[in-house]
């Protein structure tokens, strides 16, 4: 194990943060990851960077949620902003103690509290979008995640340092592979201008004018593999029905379709939690799409219930409500960004400039 997280640690800080000396550094997570932070505090101290650590102690948003007053709601952590504004580098170790903690938040306080977050997400969109803020989000694995995904622990560990390329002899080396694949997917996809999915209960179709797909490569998500971008905001068009379940701040809604006329969600329903989109549809920009993702990481063959995972899974495509991303050249502005996941190795398709290029959870092209 220790070799596993030696080998995590280098990937993180060597490859996907490409720390160098002098650089501040800002780790996030709960206790329960201090033996990964461990070493990449280690790492990045041999890398001659700057490093802060903010640990959460379990059940701290539960608590906070329910005793925060106004005030309190609207303050945020000076170091925190700090770090958006100024910090070259940013870290965040998902490390959940229980995954339904926040179940029961008041959505009027959480709606205070994303409005108080806002500045601060604003400059961390707008700095990663140009890797003025390199930023990863990666897992460590505990017991919460692993029942999540009905697995042991040990079963899950296996399971995230696989979708990591930690058993590969030398990880850097194997997303290295993955760039140069989905360079060509990219590539292809960035020539054209309309993009159409279609499986079943799905039939929706979004302009990428002008937008940019980027190769999703490993260094802002461990584990990545995918390709995404915005879509042209008033362009999409159609009906788009999400196989997968989704969760929403601990919440889950299953089932959910959404019926889309240029580009603005005017429908929703879901065979369970629909009052959740019922919710989140009153919050600004949550109407409209921030992202359109194919998942390319075959290696993810399952759902565990957690999106750094799920959307990966080679043989879906994703949709995000709300926030686009600046990096493709969305221009879509909210405090949600909701990836909701489909299922496209049963007959799926997606066309580019109506050329089928994908089928059946694959790319068909000849690159």
């Amino acid at each position: 194990m220790k070799n596993i997280l030696e080998k995590y640690g280098a990937l993180l800080v060597d490859y996907c943060l490409e720390i160098k000396a002098g650089e501040r550094l800002l780790i996030r997570s709960t206790t329960l990851a201090e033996p990964l932070i461990r070493e990449v505090y280690r790492r990045a101290l041999r890398a001659g960077a700057h490093v802060e650590v903010q640990m959460d102690m379990r059940e701290q948003n539960r608590i906070f949620m329910q005793e925060a007053g106004e005030d309190q709601l609207n303050w945020v952590s000076p170091t925190y902003e700090k770090a958006m504004a100024e910090f070259e580098a940013y870290l965040y170790i998902r490390a959940p103690f229980n995954l339904r903690e926040d179940h029961q938040t008041d959505p009027k306080k959480s709606s205070i509290r994303q409005a108080a977050m806002k500045p601060a997400s604003d400059l961390y969109f707008k700095r990663t979008a140009t890797r003025d803020l390199k930023r990863n989000l990666c897992q460590f694995p505990t017991q919460a995640s692993a029942q999540e995904a009905g697995l042991s622990l040990e079963e899950y560990e296996d399971f995230v340092y696989g979708a990591c390329r930690l058993f590969d002899d030398d990880p850097v080396a194997g997303w290295l592979g993955v760039r140069q694949q989905q360079q060509q997917i990219v590539d292809v996809l960035n020539a054209r201008e309309k993009v159409r999915y279609v499986t079943d209960g799905t039939d929706i179709t979004f302009s990428t004018r002008g937008r940019k797909w980027i190769n999703s490569d490993g260094q802002t998500n461990m584990p990545s593999g995918e390709v995404y971008t915005s879509p042209v905001e008033d362009s999409v068009n159609g009906v788009v029905h999400f196989s997968f379940p989704a969760l929403y701040m601990g919440k889950e809604v299953e089932g959910v379709t959404l019926w889309v006329k240029d580009g603005y969600i005017d429908k929703w329903e879901a065979s369970k939690g629909k009052q959740v989109l019922d919710h989140v549809f009153q919050l600004e920009g949550t109407r409209r799409f921030g992202e359109a993702a194919v998942g390319t990481n075959y290696n993810i063959d399952r759902m565990t219930r957690n999106i750094l995972f799920d959307e990966k899974i080679g043989g879906t495509v994703h949709m995000a409500i709300g926030q686009s991303y600046l990096q493709t050249g969305g221009q879509n502005q909210s405090s949600v960004h909701w990836d909701m996941i489909t299922e496209m190795r049963n007959g799926g398709e997606i066309y580019a400039d109506d050329e089928k290029i994908y089928e059946n959870g694959r790319f068909i092209f000849t690159a």
